[in-house]
């Protein structure tokens, strides 16, 4: 690639603003979607597997993107940008249509378009920042990343907290609010996107770059031969960091898929059965718990950059990784809603470094010309524990947590705690 140049605060802002558009689609399908699950007739055991679009999408897409992104170059379009722009059109469409679900399974089955969108944007975000921005700049790309996480997860679970007073009554079988929040999150989708492919404009390769694209004779199944090259080749540290996101993204689906469970049953006593109007309660303070985790996120996510630099990035993961752990295990013992606000600030921390400061670990050790595809891995390596949790969970919850939601959240809490020691034993890369 052409020299990079350090870019103003203003273009790294802008260059992040179409990561906005993809978490607001997540935080609806964190808030949202298990709700709509319960309201469409799911048992709570059958809620993890029908939450295995995310994790097998973003386990099948992410490192196929990557490793086409790293071979993709058009001077109108661009290395990344394209893959944006389709991901958002799919997004936008999936998110239109969803409300419309009649039957548990038509939801499933939108559920695995829709993050198969959202991977397809998401995964050369990653590169992007790599790719654009000099090394000491990358920290603050890294954490706008973050920063829009935060802001965009904000809005989407403030809507399931402000629609349902705006928008009463139900349409169809679902909640006429959930029409309002998912039309909102495809404007959002594809307008967040267009915004940022505008702005900055991606670094052309070099001739020696282009030449070695055009001579890739590797045909359809190249970027699959690619992705195991990597792994097979991959850093100790990005096998280190494989340990820690076991434990990590194993508990956030925890949280996830029973927040909402937790909150009705020690705030309000409810279930979806029992007593189906205190659980929709529930669920619209959910989104505002939710919400509040998501501004302490993009609130802090900028001061991580400064105690990264100062600290490093292994020591500001653990303490973060603590303070949410501590969050999750108090969580389910609170019976005042409004000191839910106070538990789940420690996750807003962790959340923030969760989003960035991993990858500022590994990505000293990765090499520029497969920044894309090493992206796509340490996907791979957030989504297997997903995967693994969605099969198992289920289990886990009926055998061993009598099926409470209160105790699948202390659970998450303790594998916080884990993961915080297995980052301990990270050893990145000098700078």
């Amino acid at each position: 690639m052409i020299g990079k140049v350090k870019l103003s605060f203003s273009q790294i802002l802008n260059m992040n603003v179409g990561f906005f558009g993809i978490q607001y689609s997540f935080g609806l399908q964190q808030s949202a979607v298990n709700p709509i699950y319960d309201f469409l007739g799911a048992s709570p055991h059958e809620i993890p597997l029908l939450n295995l679009a995310g994790p097998m999408t973003g386990l099948l897409v992410q490192p196929i993107i990557g490793a086409m992104s790293d071979r993709t170059w058009s001077p109108r379009w661009g290395r990344r940008k394209p893959f944006f722009f389709v991901g958002a059109l799919i997004c936008s469409i999936a998110l239109l249509i969803y409300p419309f679900s009649s039957s548990l399974w038509m939801a499933a089955g939108l559920l695995w378009i829709l993050d198969a969108g959202n991977n397809t944007a998401m995964e050369p975000y990653r590169a992007f920042i790599a790719d654009t921005l000099v090394e000491e700049q990358q920290p603050l790309g890294f954490q706008m990343q973050s920063f829009f996480t935060g802001f965009g997860q904000t809005l989407s679970n403030l809507s399931l907290f402000i629609f349902p007073m705006i928008f009463v009554g139900t349409t169809g079988k679902l909640p006429t609010w959930v029409f309002a929040s998912f039309f909102l999150g495809a404007v959002v989708s594809i307008g967040s996107i267009w915004w940022s492919m505008r702005g900055v404009k991606e670094i052309p390769p070099t001739e020696e770059e282009l030449a070695k694209m055009k001579a890739d004779d590797s045909g359809v199944f190249g970027p699959l031969k690619e992705i195991f090259s990597a792994i097979g080749e991959m850093p100790k540290v990005m096998w280190q960091l494989a340990m820690v996101y076991v434990f990590q993204w194993y508990a956030l689906f925890c949280y996830w898929q029973n927040s909402s469970k937790s909150i009705a049953l020690s705030v309000w006593n409810a279930t979806p059965s029992t007593d189906p109007e205190n659980y929709e309660r529930a669920v619209s303070w959910t989104g505002l718990v939710n919400g509040w985790y998501n501004v302490v996120t993009f609130l802090t996510a900028f001061i991580l950059v400064g105690f990264a630099k100062k600290h490093g990035a292994k020591a500001v993961h653990t303490g973060a990784l603590i303070l949410a752990a501590a969050g999750f295990l108090a969580f389910p013992h609170i019976e005042n809603k409004n000191l839910l606000f106070f538990a789940i600030t420690g996750f807003g921390i962790g959340w923030a470094s969760m989003m960035g400061i991993p990858y500022l670990l590994v990505v000293n050790s990765i090499p520029k010309e497969r920044y894309g595809v090493y992206m796509g891995v340490i996907n791979m390596m957030i989504v297997v524990p997903m995967i693994f949790q969605n099969l198992t969970f289920g289990y886990i919850l009926k055998n061993f947590l009598d099926n409470d939601p209160r105790q699948a959240i202390t659970f998450a809490g303790v594998l916080l705690l884990l993961a915080a020691l297995f980052t301990l034993r990270i050893k990145p890369a000098a700078k």
